[in-house]
This record gives structure tokens, sequence and C-alpha cells, in this order.
């Protein structure tokens, strides 16, 4: 991929919080930060992810079938210690290469995801790798104030959600494995966001604001209805090769509730955190 190809998604990547169109556009992408093995210096590229549920994110080396591994990936085996960006947060994160049947089982669920993978393997005579990376640090959000800061993670799990809706909706009769790991992935990633707002935002705000106590109320109560939601879609797809017919309601349903309860929250609570 043409440098100045590369560097156009860059930019626009972390000019708009995560989001590109083109050839990208709704496409789970971050930006790599790998160290030079040879140079020494910071080399940042735009690679495709997969969520791998918990902490991890994987990472495939295909570079679009060549016979070579791409640099980035020569960067971080001699280097794994990277920095990532994924439009909300950037972080540093441990790069492992996955073995064996850890290696073969992430890329079969990659594969049934997106049978693209798959064509990259046979065009070359190397064994693609499959890259793990796990948050080491972290830090507040990419963001010039609170309230954008919560605008920003609202945006993320709106476009996961939409794009979690469009995978299902496209999905074969049963749904695959990759699929219900997005899907786990997103319901832990909302869970800890609301724990975080219940135990910090909330009552920071409270204390400062008191006269918030209804809408404080209203919004825990919503955190409350949405992790009902969120262990409903949880039992549904905790069956292997569920009927996505019975899942993708479980999803709008999310949807409608989720999108409703930002709104509100955004409303009610970034003047306040911008102020």
């Amino acid at each position: 991929m043409p440098n100045d190809f590369n560097q156009q998604i860059i930019e626009e990547f972390r000019a708009n919080g995560g989001r590109v169109g083109g050839y990208f556009e709704g496409a789970r992408l971050l930006l790599l930060t790998t160290t030079g093995a040879r140079s020494g210096a910071p080399h940042t590229t735009p690679v495709g992810y997969l969520p791998d549920g918990g902490e991890r994110t994987l990472i495939i080396a295909s570079a679009g079938g060549a016979p070579n591994h791409p640099a980035w990936f020569h960067n971080l085996v001699a280097n794994p210690l990277v920095k990532v960006e994924d439009g909300v947060f950037t972080y540093e994160a441990r790069a492992t290469v996955l073995e064996g049947a850890e290696r073969d089982r992430a890329f079969a669920r990659a594969v049934e995801a997106d049978p693209g993978w798959a064509g990259y393997q046979a065009k070359t005579t190397r064994v693609i790798p499959v890259v793990a990376l796990q948050q080491v640090t972290g830090g507040p959000p990419n963001a010039a104030s609170w309230g954008e800061a919560l605008r920003l993670i609202h945006n993320a799990f709106r476009r996961e959600l939409a794009l979690i809706r469009k995978e299902v909706t496209e999905s074969g009769p049963q749904l695959g494995a990759q699929l219900r790991v997005n899907c786990l992935t997103l319901c832990q990633g909302l869970h800890h966001h609301h724990t975080g707002e219940d135990a910090g935002i909330f009552p920071m705000l409270a204390e400062r604001h008191p006269e918030l106590a209804p809408t404080l109320d209203r919004l825990r109560g919503e955190h409350e209805k949405i992790a009902s939601l969120l262990d409903d879609l949880q039992k549904v797809i905790s069956t292997e090769g569920v009927d996505r017919q019975l899942v993708l309601p479980e999803v709008e349903r999310l949807i409608d509730e989720l999108e409703s309860h930002l709104t509100y929250e955004e409303e009610q609570l970034i003047p306040l955190l911008d102020a």
C-alpha cells in the first residue's frame, strides 16, 4: 500500500475520531505504530482488526497475500511494545504472535467472517500471521474536553452496533464464531462504560449539580435496562451456531434503547461537562 495513501487514511482517521471513508468506510480499523526493527524510528500503519473479547484485539499480517510479511510485522517481532489508536483512546500494547492451534482457530474465525482472508492465504506460501494486541497502559480519551470525550465514546458504540447489525443481517442462517465474539466484546465494552459512569462521572456531577438528581436517576435506570438487554443478547448468542433470526431482534432492541439513552445523556450532560 503506497505511503501517501496510508498517510491520507491516518490523517482522516485522526481528524474524525476513527471514521474514514472510501475503501475502508465501515471497516474496523486502528492505527498501529511500531518501532523500526533497523531504524528505531516510529512507523504508523492503518490496520484492520478483529475483536477478541476481553482486553485483546487481533490483527492479521496478510499484506494482501504478498510473498513477504508486511514491514509492521517484522517491526513488532523485533519490538513487541506498540502504540495503538482506536479513534477514542491511544494506548500502549504488547504484541504477541499467535502460534499453532490458537493461531489456526483465530484465522478460521476471520475466514468465516470474511472469506477474503482465505483468498490472501491462497495467494502465498507463507503462513499468514495473526497477532494479539494486549493493552498495557492507557490514558484519557483523545478529546479536548470531557463532553467531547463522552461523544467520542458514544459514537464508537454507535458505529460498532451498526456494524454488528449489518453483519447479522448479511450472515448465513447460523451466527458465525467471529460474529458471536463481536457481540460479546461489545457487551463487555458497554458494561465497563456504564459501570465507570455509575461509579465516577455520575457521583461527581451529583456533588457539583444537585439539581441533576432526577436526570442521573433516569440515566442509572436506563443503565439497568440496557444491562438486561445485554444479558438477553448474550444468552441468545451463547449457543454455537444460533439462528440469526433469533439474534437480530435482540440487536435491534439494544440499538433502539441505547440510541435513546445516548442522545438523552449527551443533551443533559455535555453542556455541563464542557462548561
